[in-house]
């Protein structure tokens, strides 16, 4: 997850789960979280299974968050790239904000179609002797089938919001999100399936090699050896083994008017 700007982030991560911005200012942010938001990051189950027993409304906390790590003099709690604290944000938002829903904004008067497509994004990750991963964004119009790449550079220049718009109604899916997904699946499929796997084979010799340095190491060695030769090597080869994965980072229902409908589903690396 790419994070530019930390502040902004965290401003945007708390009002979309409708924490009340109490402080923004530079450097400083102090929300008043909900009861949700307060079960999700606090580690209070014990205080809320207290408060729902004697049938009392709880008291959410309010947390204030320093994000830069030259202030010494502001009272809050410091967060920074490869803080717990925005550990367990990131880890909440994979668990939990893993799929939405938004809609196109629009102002109109006039009673207007909006077009459904089920956006994925989708992490390769190629693990042998070198690693690579590839990241795809992969868009499919659930109207009439028709697939795009590059989809999240796209919807940079569509306005999105929660609900949707007055006036504006959807159109019925004609493909499931399911079936779309399979649909996308396949086309990646066919991608891995027309690659150079030249990768998988150079890893396999180089595997192969280490295993015979590391066995000539142990010739002859005590029995205590050979079994920590044997830990060694499988180490190695589980470090080594070819294999590729396929990661779905965020999936996505976005909704807007129809404009060009051309599109394809070929992939390019």
């Amino acid at each position: 997850m790419a994070i530019s700007d930390l502040h902004q982030f965290l401003k945007e991560y708390f009002q979309a789960h409708h924490c009340t911005i109490v402080e923004d200012r530079p450097n400083l942010l102090s929300v008043k979280l909900t009861e949700e938001m307060d079960k999700a990051l606090m580690n209070r189950p014990f205080y809320w299974h207290y408060i729902k027993k004697i049938g009392q409304a709880g008291e959410p906390k309010q947390l204030t968050f320093i994000t830069d790590p030259e202030e010494k003099t502001a009272t809050g709690e410091h967060i920074h790239f490869g803080s717990p604290r925005l550990q367990q944000i990131i880890n909440h938002l994979k668990t939990n904000e893993r799929f939405a829903r938004l809609y196109q904004h629009l102002s109109t008067s006039a009673r207007t179609p909006l077009y459904p497509w089920l956006v994925t994004n989708v992490k390769l990750s190629y693990i042998g002797q070198q690693n690579k991963e590839q990241l795809f964004s992969i868009g499919l119009n659930l109207i009439n089938g028709v697939m795009k790449t590059e989809m999240m550079e796209q919807l940079q220049s569509i306005d999105l919001q929660m609900t949707i718009p007055d006036y504006c109604y959807v159109i019925s899916p004609m493909i499931k999100p399911g079936s779309g997904f399979r649909r996308i699946q396949a086309v990646l499929d066919q991608y891995i399936s027309d690659q150079d796997h030249d990768w998988a084979n150079l890893s396999m010799q180089a595997c192969a090699r280490e295993s015979e340095l590391l066995k000539a190491f142990y010739d002859g060695q005590s029995d205590e050896a050979a079994e920590q030769m044997e830990k060694e090597l499988q180490k190695f080869i589980n470090a080594m083994n070819q294999r590729l994965t396929s990661l779905s980072l965020m999936a996505a229902c976005f909704i807007w008017q129809q404009t060009n409908n051309k599109g394809a589903s070929a992939l390019t690396g």
